[in-house]
């Protein structure tokens, strides 16, 4: 496989996969929520999660250079091949719905630019002229990644330093604007009525997500020009996203006073802006957001193919999407991820459907991967330095999987189901298969059963 992808665009793709369109509305949604001495608390304990889980990726690239495509990889060689599977299974089918929601925030923010009161055109990004501008960007973008992976990475590159823009302007303007009595008004959050560490809490299931994404260039590790440049990269793109949440949150509270942000319309960024520079404030975030958003929607793609290929040279999924294009693009995985996707919108406008709850399951099954992280790296440390990085890792992901609720991923059974039926056909199309443990054979049976009440549990 052509290795291309140099430092700064493994960097661009891990950044640009953790800056969509949440950052935008951050202010408000902090706010709302938390006093400023809770937020800074709550940044220290995430910060330090999220590090350490970056650190496990960077340990981990460096103990085993020889595994590409880490989340799947590091969960096979450290727990079986059922695990294995369930864990490229889980962040595909996750990356596949995020992509939705990217493509119907896109036309949604389109919509500030093209709708009226007498004309609803793009609306919330579900009417039939959003779906069927969502689907050209889809198309779109597939066929550029088609094009190959270094050409994408270099056009998302381009987009991240595009996105940076209105960010970077967004933290010069509230430094100037930045007044200290108003950071320190009610610094603790009494007018909350909720005590600090409830509001710490609080903080805790929003900061959970941002940080998805963090395992982009682990992913596309087998691309990468240097092995080495890969955790590195993991590194760089968190310290770079920590202090992009960090500064957007604490300075919005020095510029408004807590419950007037509370109160703002989200993307609260845009109304931030507006006070500091005026109407045109407003048009560069909604700007921004969308650079943003298809910025995130570019590399999410790019990580989405990348597994079932990987899967597929590991015997995991059908031996079909092992194929890859004259450009070394993930053709055949392209286009089981794009037609996904495709259906899925289709589905959005026929049923006028809120997919959120199932957005909220299949990211759990994200979480699962990255508590696997520290866990295999626990497992082949040997250094106390490794073996600390390990534990914290493995607690963080823990933690990740509590804050965000156990009941959705019990609930995610019904996702996982399915990809048991769709492993055990893979199995067949491909010759020499490691046999299957009989633990990993009763695993199974018992996620085929769970998954009727976990049905009977979603829809009733």
């Amino acid at each position: 496989m052509e290795k291309k992808l140099g430092l700064a665009a493994l960097t661009a793709l891990v950044l640009s996969s953790m800056l969509g369109a949440g950052v935008f509305s951050l202010p408000q949604n902090m706010a709302e929520v938390a006093s400023p001495a809770a937020l800074l608390i709550g940044w220290g304990i995430t910060g330090a999660g999220i590090l350490l889980l970056a650190l496990a990726m960077l340990f981990l690239t460096r103990l085993r250079p020889d595994l590409d495509g880490g989340i799947f990889t590091y969960a096979r060689e450290g727990f079986g091949e059922l695990i294995g599977f369930c864990s490229a299974w889980g962040y595909w089918l996750c990356a596949v719905i995020a992509n939705v929601s990217y493509l119907v925030i896109v036309f949604s923010a389109l919509s500030f630019f093209t709708d009226t009161p007498q004309l609803r055109l793009f609306g919330d990004g579900n009417t039939w002229q959003a779906i069927v501008g969502a689907s050209v960007l889809l198309w779109v973008v597939h066929f550029l990644v088609l094009r190959g992976v270094q050409t994408a990475a270099s056009i998302n590159l381009a987009a991240t330093l595009a996105k940076l823009l209105p960010l970077g302007l967004f933290v010069v303007l509230a430094v100037i604007a930045f007044r200290l009595p108003t950071f320190t008004l009610d610094f603790t959050g009494v007018d909350l009525g909720v005590p600090v560490w409830e509001q710490v809490k609080n903080t805790m299931l929003i900061t959970l997500w941002v940080f998805i994404g963090v395992e982009g260039a682990v992913v596309v590790s087998a691309r990468a020009r240097q092995k080495k440049d890969v955790g590195l990269a993991t590194l760089l793109a968190v310290l770079a996203a920590l202090a992009v949440y960090l500064l957007v949150t604490l300075l919005s509270l020095g510029v408004l006073a807590r419950p007037e942000l509370a109160q703002m319309r989200n993307p609260s960024m845009a109304g931030l802006m507006v006070q500091m520079m005026g109407p045109w404030g407003e048009v560069i975030i909604a700007a921004g957001l969308i650079v943003s958003v298809c910025g995130a929607y570019l590399s999410w793609t790019i990580m989405a193919a990348e597994v079932p290929l990987l899967a597929a040279q590991y015997k995991a999924f059908p031996r079909l999407f092992a194929r890859q294009n004259a450009r070394n693009a993930p053709s055949a995985s392209l286009w089981l991820t794009n037609a996904s996707v495709q259906i899925c919108l289709v589905l959005i406008w026929a049923t006028g459907s809120d997919y959120n709850t199932l957005l909220t399951i299949a990211s759990e099954m994200i979480l699962v991967p990255y508590f696997l992280v520290g866990a295999y790296l626990l497992k082949i440390a040997k250094r106390p330095l490794h073996q600390a990085i390990a534990v914290g890792a493995c607690i963080y992901g823990l933690w990740l999987l509590y804050a965000s609720g156990p009941m959705h991923l019990l609930l995610s059974v019904v996702l996982y189901a399915p990809g048991v039926v769709f492993f055990l056909y893979a199995r067949r199309t491909h010759v020499d298969n490691v046999a299957l443990k009989g633990q990993e054979k009763i695993v199974i049976g018992l996620l085929l059963i769970a998954a009727l009440p976990a049905t009977w549990m979603l829809v009733r």
